[in-house]
């Protein structure tokens, strides 16, 4: 039991569904059509049998991949984690620590998910039609999550995990969605650049309760090497452009109305996460304010697909 409650907890469920969710952002984007994607490509229905297995699909092929990278994350992070405050969304799932297990037994779960997930992605591409564009932004998905926190590479431990993590998670998951039903074009990458600077403000706010533990393992989190003005800054130059750039998007087409509009809901949490980040230990406003953008922003685009 203390076995498969560990893989369960490692796995973080929680992040598992807000994952499905910024997959569900993609594929909304490509219910909105042009300018997002090809006018070239197949027009999209969301009400049809086949989108929907096309989006089933795209989960079952991204779910194992995000379990391997989770798993990966909990063993490389495992000293840094025994030592960390933890709090709802930082310092780890607790799930070695809690057990007493080895690190060694999320090392095996995660080799035996990189291969489950490769075994799936190929079956889905070969027998039920995974576009290769998809497959491979899976693919760079999966190298690129593991790279930021295993060595070699650990880009979390040289300063530049927090770019990386928000490439992940604001580029190049809800562009995977896209693609699994579509052919994004140059504007897809552009509506998701408000997202992306989200999640970079929300890593300022869930490193910074870790900082000391990662400091002590040698992690070089931003948290780590700036001073919390300079976090500060940070997180302002980042809202601020998130808030620019969707009126920037509007204004040329590529955010329709409802977008736009769904994208100024996080702005009170924002607000709020810049007055107590690196004051207060939770990192509960800027999760909130990602969050609430995921939330809204899905809606909106499917609301536009769909009208």
């Amino acid at each position: 039991m203390p076995r498969v409650w560990t893989l369960w907890t490692a796995a973080r469920p929680s992040q598992l569904a807000l994952i499905v969710l910024v997959y569900s952002f993609g594929i909304g984007m490509a219910t909105a059509g042009p300018p997002r994607i090809s006018s070239d490509s197949a027009p999209v229905d969301p009400g049809s049998v086949s989108f929907l297995e096309t989006a089933l699909v795209g989960v079952v092929a991204l779910l194992p991949v995000a379990v391997a990278i989770h798993y990966a994350n909990e063993y490389a992070d495992s000293d840094t984690d025994a030592l960390a405050d933890r709090t709802p969304f930082s310092g780890g799932s607790g799930a070695l620590v809690r057990t007493g297990l080895p690190d060694s037994f999320l090392r095996s779960a995660t080799l035996v998910t990189i291969v489950i997930a490769a075994l799936i992605a190929v079956s889905v591409t070969a027998i039920v039609g995974l576009s290769l564009g998809a497959l491979a932004i899976l693919v760079a998905i999966l190298l690129l999550g593991l790279a930021y926190s295993l060595p070699p590479v650990a880009f979390v431990r040289r300063g530049v995990g927090e770019v990386v993590n928000a490439v992940l998670g604001g580029l190049l998951l809800p562009l995977y969605g896209v693609t699994v039903v579509a052919s994004p074009r140059p504007a897809a990458v552009l509506a998701v650049v408000p997202f992306t600077l989200l999640i970079g403000c929300n890593l300022f706010a869930t490193h910074w309760p870790d900082r000391v533990a990662d400091a002590a393992v040698g992690k070089r989190t931003l948290a780590v090497r700036w001073s919390p003005t300079r976090i500060r800054r940070g997180f302002t130059v980042l809202s601020v452009t998130a808030i620019l750039a969707t009126g920037l998007l509007w204004i040329t087409g590529v955010f329709p109305n409802a977008v736009a509009v769904a994208h100024l809901a996080p702005i009170p949490f924002l607000l709020w996460g810049r007055i107590v980040l690196a004051r207060q230990h939770s990192p509960f406003p800027a999760v909130l304010a990602m969050v609430v953008l995921a939330v809204t922003g899905t809606v909106a685009w499917w609301w536009v697909g769909i009208s």
